[in-house]
């Protein structure tokens, strides 16, 4: 029986629901070409850190430069809110999961120190590795200045959701051309996971676009405001945008798919979703030596009256070189993301992330399942 609809409803596709199809001819895995370039930067790898304070403090990010990827500072954590940041890191750690979110929000209410944010970006420029730091709309314009004049390379501007347009009842909000004219660094912006949003974002002038709303491993906005996308479709929806203005300007916008990640194969359908790079967090605070002494919680847990995380317990597993690196002897996919994305690349046929991100996907809800029922059954 056909009947009248208020709305219709599209199918929107995340990791577990996707399969990639081999390619017709495949490349030996150390031939491929995963570098990632924003502005006149370039990084030995394409999968970014993100600026969650159980995964990124300057010493971190020191160490992830060094291994030839970047590291996004959060300039509104407990970094630039207290001197001592490891006393604060481990007293999270320590805290029972009842009491934590209390904790958070006291911790997280201490003043942002404007002397600390300068220290800590001079303190990863000094290591001689790029310094990528993140900050929110509503204070974007008091510590940007800042963040400049200690030599940050990078500028991240993250909340929830952004749009281009924001109405708010404030004289002059933060307008995203201005600032992409003002700083003459590469602007990264996020969040969104629609097509119409990342276009008129691209249209600022930005230099790469955050995709993904609610999927972290530590957040909860999909469960307390019911929003977000699907990593895949979002990722998708977003690239089709990123093409629209590159016919329409000849100017390349990167895509970074962040959040929603557990495994390798995970990274690798972003990339045939159409991503340019990825923005990983809590994979990177089971590293060994992590802020987060095992623990990861997200950037609106600490909110005073809606918080929108939890903090959860990842371990400490491995060494930061073996989860990107490896070598590795588990056999779920949460180590050596780097060498599944370069032999994902050589199965697929793609010499380049670009045409990784022309890979042909399928629509396969048992990808992971089929044919696996003594691995279930016994827990492999």
């Amino acid at each position: 029986m056909q009947y009248p609809k208020f709305k219709e409803m599209e199918r929107a596709y995340g990791f577990d629901e996707v399969a990639l199809v081999p390619g017709d001819i495949t490349i030996n895995p150390d031939q491929t070409d995963i570098r990632y370039t924003i502005g006149s930067l370039e990084f030995q790898f394409p999968i970014l850190a993100s600026a969650m304070d159980a995964v990124v403090s300057p010493s971190s990010a020191i160490a992830y430069g060094k291994l030839g990827g970047l590291a996004v500072l959060n300039l509104e954590g407990v970094q630039t809110r207290y001197e001592d940041a490891e006393t604060i890191l481990e007293e999270i750690a320590a805290t029972p999961q009842a009491e934590v979110t209390a904790l958070l929000q006291k911790r997280y209410a201490e003043p942002i120190k404007e002397d600390l944010v300068a220290k800590r970006i001079r303190t990863i420029k000094q290591a001689g590795v790029a310094c990528a730091v993140s900050v929110t709309p509503a204070n974007t314009k008091r510590l940007t200045p800042i963040a400049l004049d200690a030599g940050m390379d990078i500028l991240v501007v993250q909340s929830t959701v952004t749009t281009a347009t924001h109405l708010s009842k404030s004289a002059k909000g933060l307008i995203l051309s201005e600032l992409c004219e003002q700083v003459r660094i590469p602007v990264i912006v996020g969040n969104c996971c629609s097509y119409n949003a990342a276009l008129e974002l691209m249209r600022t002038r930005i230099a790469a676009i955050l995709v993904g709303v609610g999927p972290g491993a530590a957040c909860t906005s999909r469960e307390v405001l019911g929003i977000g996308v699907p990593q895949v479709s979002a990722t998708s929806e977003c690239a089709a945008a990123r093409e629209t203005y590159l016919k329409e300007t000849g100017r390349y916008v990167s895509i970074i798919t962040d959040g929603g990640f557990r495994v390798g194969s995970d990274i690798c359908k972003a990339f045939a979703a159409g991503a340019d790079a990825v923005m990983i967090g809590s994979p990177l605070a089971q590293a060994r030596g992590a802020p987060g002494h095992g623990f990861h919680w997200g950037m609106s847990h600490p909110h005073p009256a809606l918080p929108r995380g939890t903090r959860v317990k990842v371990g400490s597993v491995a060494s930061l070189e073996q989860i990107m690196f490896g070598p590795t002897s588990v056999t779920d996919g949460t180590q050596n993301f780097i060498g599944a994305l370069r032999t994902s690349m050589g199965m697929c046929g793609a010499k380049t992330i670009r045409e990784m991100q022309h890979t042909r996907m399928i629509i396969a809800p048992s990808i992971k399942t089929e044919g696996k029922y003594l691995q279930m059954i016994q827990g492999g």
